[in-house]
């Protein structure tokens, strides 16, 4: 057997820390960091400080285990080349596959569109606001931004990770910054609310979803795992899984310190109040302590979380629909050629996401939260079912950690679907 397919050797020298994979490292964080972290201290703070300290005692080695399990899901094909899509087919049938593959597709678009409407309206807000401008004309600006930011995802995956490299570097410092400086601000009234068992369970229990989503970069898994094959061959699950655990580490370090940071310098009713108003936490503190940096610093996060986390999403995105025609296709006995296919994909995506940032719907952020349990059900279950049930899959049997991925997938849907009543 060739070194590109053989995974069943786990005693191999595995190379140490190389370019390679810290850039992949800051791209899944770039994926996972999304605009959602500017509101993410307002619905993980909620419910208190003290449910927030045992959330951050569980979410990193949730977020490391649910992505590990993920990867070698799609690392345990027969085929070196089978993205996630496909490695569904191979292991549940062709029926199953489509639906499994329909349904990731449905998870990962949403947000897309929500990105393509997210960056139209920073950028707007940033030209009217801060440099003083009139407000240009919507359909003109949208496809310009959503343009550009395909063009980067239609070069070779090096250049799309060497400019995602170079966003997330600056958003890492500016989220590091914004965590020291609100040090002097810390107060002691959210340390005071201790919530009963119930509250703190309940709390607890809602609050996992929020975290788990904020963390998530499965759209980004597949494309990653095959680079992973590419690069190592045979060690690509050890290598995998050593870069997903460094990127769990420092969402973990910099996103929590952030938002801890950030319910620190408030109280509970403050948070009540930036819940109420439907701002983000930089342009609650901003208004509160009347800072104009922040106000600086609120948009420049944005823009640079939602760019980088559209191009995660976009991988994620554009392969559910790739396969999705091609299974379709194959099940019609009709076939596609790959080159007019990606182009036919891109156009779909410029025109999809061109018309929704235009219209500026307010129903997209539901239509997020419904896609939600979808993700859950892909990220955490359906590997750790394919770990029980696949031959492929059977030398990752009888791990705790296998119980620990399935309870919390059970509990984020459980979850999500409560947060709707």
């Amino acid at each position: 057997m060739s070194s590109d397919v053989n995974y069943t050797s786990s005693k191999v020298h595995v190379p140490g820390n190389r370019k390679f994979d810290t850039t992949w490292v800051l791209s899944l964080f770039g994926t996972a960091v999304g605009a959602g972290v500017l509101f993410l201290p307002i619905n993980a703070g909620m419910g208190g400080f003290w449910p927030l300290v045992a959330l951050a005692v569980i979410v990193g080695p949730m977020t490391w285990l649910a992505h590990r399990g993920l990867a070698r899901f799609v690392l345990s094909s027969r085929n070196p080349g089978s993205d996630i899509t496909e490695v569904v087919e191979e292991h549940f049938g062709a029926k199953a596959g489509i639906l499994i593959t329909l349904l990731y597709f449905f998870a990962i678009y949403p947000i897309l569109l929500i990105y393509g409407v997210g960056i139209t309206n920073t950028i707007d807000s940033l030209m009217v606001n801060q440099l003083g401008m009139a407000s240009p004309p919507r359909v003109i600006l949208s496809i310009v931004l959503i343009a550009a930011l395909m063009a980067v995802m239609l070069t070779s995956e090096r250049v799309m990770l060497k400019i995602t490299e170079l966003m997330v570097y600056p958003l890492v410092g500016i989220l590091l910054f914004l965590s020291l400086y609100l040090i002097p601000h810390w107060n002691t009234s959210a340390l005071s609310q201790v919530p009963t068992a119930i509250d703190f369970t309940t709390t607890m229990w809602l609050t996992i979803p929020v975290l788990v989503f904020a963390f998530n970069h499965s759209p980004a898994i597949s494309s990653f795992a095959l680079s992973q094959r590419r690069e190592y061959g045979n060690q690509a699950d050890e290598k995998a899984s050593q870069t997903l655990r460094k990127t769990s580490t420092i969402l973990l370090a910099f996103v929590m310190l952030f938002v801890f940071s950030c319910v620190l310098s408030v109280t509970p009713a403050d948070l009540m109040a930036a819940k109420q108003q439907n701002i983000s936490m930089l342009s609650f503190l901003a208004n509160k302590f009347d800072n104009p940096l922040i106000s600086i610093f609120g948009p420049l996060v944005a823009i640079l979380a939602i760019s980088s986390s559209f191009f995660g999403h976009y991988l994620g995105a554009r392969e559910g629909l790739h396969g999705l025609v091609k299974k379709i296709a194959r099940h019609n006995g009709k076939r596609f050629d790959d080159r007019k296919l990606n182009k036919a994909i891109a156009l779909f995506f410029l025109f999809s996401l061109w018309l929704v940032a235009t219209l500026n719907p307010s129903i997209l952020g539901m239509i997020e939260s419904l896609g939600g349990p979808i993700i859950a059900m892909i990220l955490f279950i359906m590997p750790m079912y394919a770990i029980h049930k696949m031959p492929a899959l059977a030398k990752f049997r009888g791990k705790v950690s296998n119980i620990f991925v399935t309870v919390m997938g059970l509990v984020a849907i459980s979850g999500l679907i409560a947060s709707f009543f």
